[in-house]
């Protein structure tokens, strides 16, 4: 067994952060990016969705099986695969001359995401073996997904500033390669596992079971909804999941073992990190929206707005693994998304009264989200055994994923359905200004009667989706409160024995 040294160890955390910041990016760069690169590729609402949603969604479904992969062919190995397929979708993607293509290539972007993702955090779990150590490079990495995702924007609109829409998805290669070579030098051991088996049938069963999900969602955001397609929508969603659950528990070597989240302290770590990104994903979307729509901000003072909730993330982020030993994770995971609650209530009070009091709210918010998402990490992977750091791995990058693909399916489809509620438009519009603002935009021709309808209708929808993820968070500190009213300081080690 290679052992690295100390250097050798946090040179590693700097590669594999590296990787996962890259992933985490990509999942919110296009919410500044996506009017304009829709505009200059001539995307249609339906196709600029799936530009979005392809990569979460993918990734998803692919989670859960790339963890027992690596966990079969080694997570270095995986992790060296997966740079090499992410950046070869990326200069795909910059290159797209057509939406389908963009899509696909985000597509395949998630294929390398899902690839590398897990062995991120498994080589962190296997080359980090002082808990110590661990729960600080543990926190690293948490922080590394809160600002990674928080970032995004901020970076698509810096991009699209100076470049053409291409640009961001170009700027993962140097990354990929600088990543590349970094591995190769520090040759982190591979420790592959031939008995491990990775079963593709699960992995469709979950994909099935998500993109029926996220069109349900869709669907409920139509004003009137098919029924039809809304039931069918939910039996696909329903039979996907029921499927892969009947699966797992056949298979004697499963994707996911379900005992696990008989573990407290593993349950909230999965259910922080999903709450923390449905927030985080959500604030990101609807604000950098309504102030690129209503308050004419370009897409980088948009970014730059939201940029607030990484910075107020980032102290709390990288506080929280350093003192977990002392506090517990209760207050720093049910007290983070606590914290994160009153940081959005005060958001919502800023947009009201006054833009100032807004940032400050999108501060508070992040330093709540950030104390969660940090410690989330070590919950999930430091209540397994090592033999499962795959497995646990995956679960968590899926509770990731699944709350930024549910807060951009029902925050964006909630914020379109409250819009085309209440608008009241003047006499003699046309009726196409209430399918959605941006509609609105293209159809008034100046008509300040209608953008100013539209305008009004967008700010109603944008106080609502606020006060939902005030509420999604307020359910997740209370929910993982109780899961977690008997963990205490330093019993994450002894919770092993219970797997």
């Amino acid at each position: 067994m290679t052992i690295l040294t100390k250097r050798q160890r946090w040179s590693l955390l700097v590669t594999v952060t590296a990787g996962l910041l890259l992933i985490t990016l990509d999942n919110s760069i296009l919410y500044t990016a996506l009017p304009t690169l829709t505009a200059e590729l001539g995307a249609s609402s339906i196709q600029g969705l799936w530009i979005i949603n392809a990569y979460p969604l993918v990734m998803a479904g692919l989670l859960l099986g790339s963890g027992t992969l690596g966990d079969r062919v080694g997570h270095t190995r995986m992790f060296i695969i997966g740079l090499v397929v992410f950046g070869g979708a990326s200069l795909l993607a910059a290159f797209s001359p057509t939406p389908e293509i963009l899509i696909a290539s985000r597509a395949v972007l998630a294929v390398g995401a899902a690839a590398m993702m897990p062995a991120t955090l498994a080589l962190i779990r296997t080359n980090f073996t002082i808990e110590r150590e661990r729960n600080i490079a543990i926190a690293v990495w948490g922080s590394i997904a809160v600002i990674g995702s928080a970032l995004g924007p901020i970076v698509g609109g810096t991009l699209l500033e100076f470049f053409w829409w291409g640009s961001v998805f170009l700027v993962n290669v140097p990354v990929v390669i600088l990543a590349l070579i970094a591995t190769l030098i520090l040759r982190p051991a591979n420790h592959p596992d031939p008995s491990k088996k990775w079963d593709a049938i699960s992995s469709l069963q979950v994909m099935v079971g998500l993109v029926g999900t996220v069109f349900a969602i869709k669907e409920l955001g139509h004003i009137p909804p098919s029924v039809p397609t809304l039931v069918a929508a939910v039996l696909v969603a329903a039979i996907g999941f029921f499927l892969f659950a009947r699966r797992q528990r056949r298979m004697t070597q499963p994707l996911i073992e379900f005992s696990i989240f008989r573990n407290a302290a593993f349950t909230s770590g999965v259910l922080a990190a999903a709450f923390a990104m449905f927030a985080s994903a959500g604030i990101q979307l609807v604000t950098t929206q309504r102030f690129q729509l209503v308050a004419g901000f370009s897409p980088l003072e948009a970014g730059l707005l939201v940029a607030a909730v990484a910075v107020g993330s980032l102290p709390t982020a990288m506080l929280g693994g350093a003192f977990l030993h002392r506090v517990g994770l209760l207050a720093l995971v049910a007290g983070g998304l606590g914290f994160g609650t009153v940081g959005t209530v005060v958001t919502i009070i800023g947009f009201q009264t006054s833009f100032g009091l807004l940032i400050v709210g999108l501060l508070l918010t992040g330093a709540g989200l950030g104390a969660a998402m940090s410690v989330a990490s070590t919950a999930i992977i430091g209540n397994v055994p090592v033999n499962r750091a795959g497995m646990a791995a995956s679960v968590e990058e899926v509770s990731y994923e699944f709350g930024s693909l549910t807060a951009v399916a029902l925050l964006g489809s909630a914020l379109s359905l409250i819009f085309s509620a209440t608008v009241v438009l003047p006499a003699g519009a046309p009726d196409a200004a209430r399918e959605g603002i941006t509609d609105a935009l293209q159809v008034a021709n100046g008509d300040t009667a209608i953008i100013a309808a539209a305008s009004a209708a967008l700010d109603s929808a944008y106080l609502v989706v606020m006060i939902i993820v005030a509420v999604v968070l307020a359910i997740g500190a209370a929910v993982t409160g109780v899961l977690l009213r008997t963990y205490l300081p330093g019993t994450q080690s002894q919770l092993h024995s219970e797997h």
